[in-house]
């Protein structure tokens, strides 16, 4: 019995006992009227129930009782009520148990309301599924089909209950429904379809066994595997993109990479255009007169674009570009033989491009941090099937990856720009005008972003040059601006005339007192560091043939231009870590003095051809020298011989170590003896410079020569005021010998002022030479350090104007020191002329003044 029949069983039995327990004897018509308030459908089931009654209590005739009999009649029938009411109770309670038992028998437990939960939810489930899904009975009827199904076998409405044989299926796919075998992805017609079957038998909770079907159409899923296939395809070539744009800080590379992971895999042909202010590293202002230059072309010939590599265009208002650009959103053009917007730029260009076969195209705007950069048109020929609207999507977001590495290029060519304007602005523009040394130089500024390398050629007094060459680590502005600091420091020092040794220590104090007050600026200290990066090559020990710790020319731990080696001192900004070398070549004797301080030394070719690498003994590097002394080196060299000094990065990368770059720029510097200082630069960069330098080169070729013996004139003189005479007229026989008459008498005057005051004032030995150079220079040493300065002269001082008067007719003159005292020294113009106009006589000089310096 189900569940529903022992309900209405019990309900019935409940209505029975309420009719026996409410009805009094001739009582016919109320009965009747009792049962009727049931129901009318209650009492319509149950006729025989009304006949029970009625045959156990028969009416009565209706007649007057007496109130004894009545009473007696109810109590007689009291026992009666209360048996049928308690069993009315045992069999309510009992039904109503059997039925909890057979409701918690069928649902397993759950509540009537998780049930009904369950059943819509599954109930949606079922028939929202992409997939067939059919139920079928042991008896091999369809019990259940979903809508999925319904469509794919177009079944009938009136299909379940059926047996799955008349639902007219076709005969292999109703065989093995009926079979109830299980299958796995077996393809089998019905219709015009090729379904992929699923046939798994089941039995749950022990109830009669069915099987459960699977449908689903095979057209769908490969159609499907071909979406899930493009998808994946495109998001390998985003992340493909993401590792191939970019790899430089070039715009127009940037450009080319862009353009190479597009095709073939996304379109046929990809253009690429970029603003004109990009190029310079500026930010752009679009607008449809806004100029752009094409930096790529891939996919097809060059010579067979309409615009090739480098030309400028101005696209007109109203085509795909032109919108692109303004609106900063992509523009699909689905056909573009039918389009007259695209046509009215170009067209008979345009139609060659449809000759082609291109069919059509989408037009994206480089755009990075709101700001548009250029175009990336991506073009499809007729075979590989046009842009759709879901394309766009895709290649906006192609094109912003590529536009962050152009933006980031972009701002990175506007500060290289501004680093490299900076470093030549502090660089030396045109070299002094020196008769000792040809000079050719080169500088080169790092691809990774400008360094602090520099170099000078300084003018000294005697006819001397100083040759510089020195390094800052790091790069960028503050490597510049560095360079520059260190650039004027080293002139400033050299107008003091000190030697090698006593420069780089005023050099290494002056970096050490920048670095203590920048530090202690940024509440990092007072020290000044102690390291300045790792290195290569010369860091390493590799050997070398300069007299550095490490043999290689170099101090440990030095200036390496590479960002590896930069130092880390927590965002600090001084100088620690700058190198320099400083040589000093005098024509007249062919000697050159030079010093290093972390810096490698230079290379020397002979006359003969041969290259060597002097030892040089190497400093610590500016601002790590402390109490480490400065030591100098002396060479003599023959006339013509090369004195070739560079900077680190010209020897050493990462890919080439010191010792293999000394080798090559020795077998540079050997090939081709009797070139030109210009054609050793030329030689040595042809030989020696890597495709991408990651840092600067600064290389300086200077050839020697000696001043003529027959132009140098030098005399002893005794500690004898009698002794300036005969000197004086010696040196006016030489003047007139080479053919100086012009200026006899300012000279004169000069070396009689000079003289006597060496021989006053001054100790042995005391000497006078005469140079006769670009300009004719006198020097008078002598073997004391007291050096004389200009002083006001009171009105009433007999002396103190001589020095004066030589400041007044010399072009220049100064005092330099010596191991064995001082020099003082003049340069007189050849043709007799002053630097500026001035008195006549010297009368008129001291009119001019009421008291005068006085010596």
């Amino acid at each position: 019995m189900g569940v529903r029949q022992l309900a209405r069983a019990v309900l019935l039995a409940v209505v029975a006992v309420l009719a026996l327990a409410f009805q009094a004897p001739g009582a016919s018509a109320r009965e009747d009227r009792q049962l009727s308030a049931v129901g009318a459908r209650t009492s319509a089931q149950v006729p025989e129930i009304r006949a029970a009654v009625r045959a156990a209590h028969p009416p009565q005739p209706r007649e007057a009782a007496a109130p004894e009999r009545a009473d007696a009649q109810d109590q007689d029938q009291f026992p009666v009520l209360l048996g049928s009411a308690a069993g009315v109770l045992l069999l309510v309670a009992g039904g109503a148990a059997l039925v909890a038992w057979r409701l918690r028998r069928q649902t397993g437990g759950l509540p009537p309301a998780e049930v009904r939960r369950r059943y819509d939810h599954h109930d949606a489930v079922l028939h929202a599924v992409r997939e067939g899904v059919l139920i079928l009975g042991s008896d091999g009827r369809l019990l259940l089909a979903n809508d999925e199904a319904r469509r794919l076998l177009e079944l009938p409405a009136d299909a379940e209950r059926r047996p799955v044989a008349d639902l007219g299926l076709e005969p292999q796919l109703s065989a093995l429904l009926a079979s109830g075998r299980a299958a796995t992805d077996e393809v089998l017609l019905a219709g015009d379809r090729l379904l992929a079957v699923n046939v798994r038998p089941t039995a749950p909770r022990g109830r009669p066994a069915g099987t459960v079907v699977t449908l689903r159409d095979t057209g769908e899923l490969r159609a499907l595997a071909g979406r899930a296939g493009v998808a994946q395809e495109r998001l390998k070539l985003i992340y493909d993109a993401g590792l191939r744009i970019g790899t430089t800080l070039d715009v127009g590379r940037t450009a080319e990479e862009l353009a190479a992971v597009a095709v073939p895999r996304f379109a046929d042909v990809v253009t690429v255009e970029l603003l004109e202010p990009v190029l310079r590293g500026d930010e752009p202002t679009t607008g449809t007169s806004a100029e752009l230059q094409r930096m790529a072309v891939k996919g097809v010939a060059e010579e067979s674009a309409i615009y090739r590599v480098g030309e400028v265009l101005r696209y007109m208002s109203g085509t795909p570009m032109a919108t692109a650009l303004t609106s900063g959103r992509p523009v699909l053009v689905g056909d573009l033989p039918a389009s007259d917007a695209w046509r009215q730029q170009d067209p008979d260009g345009t139609q060659r491009v449809l000759d082609a076969g291109i069919r059509s195209l989408i037009t994206t705007p480089l755009q990075a941090r709101g700001v548009v950069l250029g175009l990336a048109n991506y073009w499809r020929s007729g075979t590989s099937g046009t842009f759709e609207a879901e394309d766009l999507a895709f290649a906006e977001e192609l094109t912003a990856r590529a536009a962050v590495a152009v933006d980031n290029a972009r701002r990175y060519t506007r500060e290289h720009t501004t680093a490299v304007t900076l470093q030549r602005s502090l660089l030396p523009q045109t070299l002094p005008e020196q008769s000792a040394l040809t000079v050719a130089h080169r500088y080169l500024p790092a691809h990774a972003g400008v360094g602090g390398d520099w170099f000078d050629v300084i003018p000294l007094p005697g006819a001397r040059v100083a040759l510089v060459v020195g390094d800052v680590v790091g790069h960028g502005l503050h490597a510049a601006a560095t360079m520059g600091r260190l650039r004027t420091a080293v002139h400033n020092f050299s107008a003091l005339d000190l030697p090698p040794d006593e420069l780089l220590n005023h050099l290494d104090e002056l970096v050490t007192h920048i670095d203590t007050d920048e530090a202690r600026a940024a509440g990092l200290g007072t020290g000044t560091g102690t390291g300045t990066g790792t290195g290569t090559g010369a860091r390493a020990g590799t050997g070398g043939t300069g007299g550095a710790p490490d043999g290689a020319g170099t101090w440990p731990g030095g200036t390496d231009g590479d960002p590896d080696g930069a130092p880390t001192h927590l965002g600090r900004t001084g100088i620690t870590g700058a190198t320099c070398l400083y040589a000093i070549y005098d024509p007249v004797t062919g000697r050159v003095t030079l010093a290093t301080a972390g810096h490698p030394g230079p290379a020397v070719i002979h006359p003969a051809g041969t290259v060597s690498f002097p030892e040089v003994p190497v400093s610590p590097p500016l601002g790590l020298g402390g109490s480490v002394p400065v030591e100098t080196t002396e060479l003599t060299l023959s006339e013509g011989s090369r004195l070739v000094l560079y900077t680190d990065g010209l020897v050493e990368n990462r890919d080439r170590d010191i010792a293999t770059g000394l080798e090559l720029l020795r077998t540079a510097l050997a090939t081709g003896a009797d070139r030109t200082p210009e054609e050793t630069c030329t030689a040595v960069l042809d030989a020696m410079l890597p495709a991408h330098p990651s840092d600067d080169i600064a290389l300086l070729v200077a050839r020697t020569r000696l001043l003529d013996p027959t132009r140098v004139a030098e005399w002893e003189v005794p500690s004898d005021p009698a002794a300036v005479a005969p000197v004086r007229a010696a040196c006016l026989r030489t003047l007139e010998s080479w053919g100086l008459a012009a200026i006899d008498f300012t000279t004169e005057l000069i070396l009689s002022e000079l003289i006597t005051n060496a021989i006053r004032y001054g100790a042995q030995p005391i000497r006078v030479r005469l140079l006769y150079d670009r300009a004719l220079i006198c020097e008078v040493s002598d073997g004391t350090s007291a050096s004389p300065h200009l002083r006001r002269a009171a009105t009433t001082d007999e002396g103190g104007r001589g020095l004066f008067l030589v400041a007044q007719f010399a072009h220049r003159w100064g005092t330099r020191y010596t191991p064995g005292g001082k020099v003082i020294w003049t340069e007189q113009s050849l043709d007799g002329g002053r630097p500026e106009p001035g008195p006549d006589s010297t009368e008129d000089v001291l009119d001019q003044w009421d008291d005068v310096p006085a010596l």
